[in-house]
């Protein structure tokens, strides 16, 4: 998760974004966003205004023109993953075990969750564009696999809480925006830690194969901090160290720790502290340089949006109860209830 350069709206070159259409949406979200700075910090929130229209990356105008062309069952648009998907009858996603509520494994031990919804959404999509049933192929994946295992064709799409950035589309691409988190950290309870620069001489464990290391990391480089980063293998480890005492924090995206709270037995013994410290825009994965699939992602998304979908798959999991009956009571925020409108707004 690199960290995102704060831009100032008096620094934003004028170019960069056409004051039209989604754009100039974008800015006004901005503007409204900046005088709710006092819990996120203006900095922060002028970021999220100004890289959120190029995070989105949303062909919308060209994905609903080609609605008119042949379906992307047809032998003439046919390729790449769904090419394989129909060879092969079915469709390999990539699940996380201990990601909640995004993608994680129930009492049953099966995948479930926000993210998992939204891929099964497009693997509906999938079949009814290839006119053919498609088996579901679960496939583990860790932050450390999750881009290893799609490069490699263990898996097609990516169901997790994968942060979308410059860095990464270099390799992968990405669905438009699912939720909009930020790195914090997680203490004990009786812990002195208030915010970052508590850290200094510290223990602070993070998820290999996240991008939340990278974010402390360049804080405490910017800020010469000097704090011990420690790597566990998933979520649940990362925890785990927490719990045992062997660190003094764990450092990951803001969601997920509330998630760990509401769902750990001993979660009444820690609380999150301090500000955001990075800004972190989830999307679903898959391989870059395939039309096809890209066009199928986009355009269910914007039928999900437009039909209200989206808002419901969110509320499910985010403001209702969880399978366990955990809580997490976190309704959507300004952010996302504006990228989904303009998601499904109609040309």
């Amino acid at each position: 998760m690199s960290a995102v350069p704060a831009v100032s709206p008096a620094a934003a070159p004028a170019a960069a974004m056409p004051a039209t259409g989604p754009a100039l949406a974008m800015r006004r979200m901005g503007r409204a966003l900046a005088g709710r700075a006092r819990g996120l910090g203006a900095a922060l929130i002028w970021t999220i205004a100004w890289t959120i229209p190029w995070a989105l990356a949303l062909p919308t105008a060209p994905a609903r023109a080609q609605d008119a062309s042949p379906s992307a069952g047809s032998p003439a648009t046919l390729s790449g993953t769904l090419r394989e998907a129909a060879a092969r009858g079915s469709l390999r996603l990539g699940y996380r075990e201990s990601s909640l509520p995004f993608s994680f494994l129930d009492a049953r031990r099966q995948p479930v969750g926000y993210s998992i919804d939204l891929c099964l959404a497009v693997v509906a999509a999938a079949r009814e564009a290839l006119g053919r049933d498609l088996a579901v192929e679960w496939r583990p994946v860790t932050p450390a696999s999750r881009i290893p295992a799609l490069l490699g064709g263990l898996i097609d799409l990516e169901c997790g809480s994968t942060t979308s950035n410059a860095e990464r589309e270099r390799q992968v691409a990405f669905s438009p925006i699912i939720f909009v988190a930020g790195t914090r950290l997680m203490v004990p309870r009786g812990s002195p830690v208030r915010r970052f620069a508590d850290l200094a001489g510290r223990n602070v464990v993070v998820t290999a194969g996240t991008t939340n290391a990278e974010a402390l990391r360049s804080l405490a480089e910017r800020q010469r901090i000097p704090i011990n980063l420690v790597a566990a293998p998933d979520h649940a480890q990362s925890f785990a160290r927490l719990v045992a005492g062997e660190v003094d924090a764990f450092a990951t995206d803001d969601v997920l720790l509330q998630g760990l709270l509401a769902t750990s037995p001993e979660g009444d013994r820690f609380r999150v502290a301090g500000p955001l410290l990075s800004y972190e825009p989830y999307g679903l994965m898959f391989r870059r340089g395939d039309p096809t699939m890209a066009d199928l992602v986009t355009r269910t998304f914007a039928r999900l949006a437009a039909s209200g979908e989206l808002g419901d798959i969110y509320d499910r999991w985010f403001t209702r109860r969880l399978p366990g009956g955990e809580l997490l009571n976190l309704p959507m925020g300004p952010q996302l209830t504006e990228l989904f409108r303009m998601l499904g707004a109609p040309d």
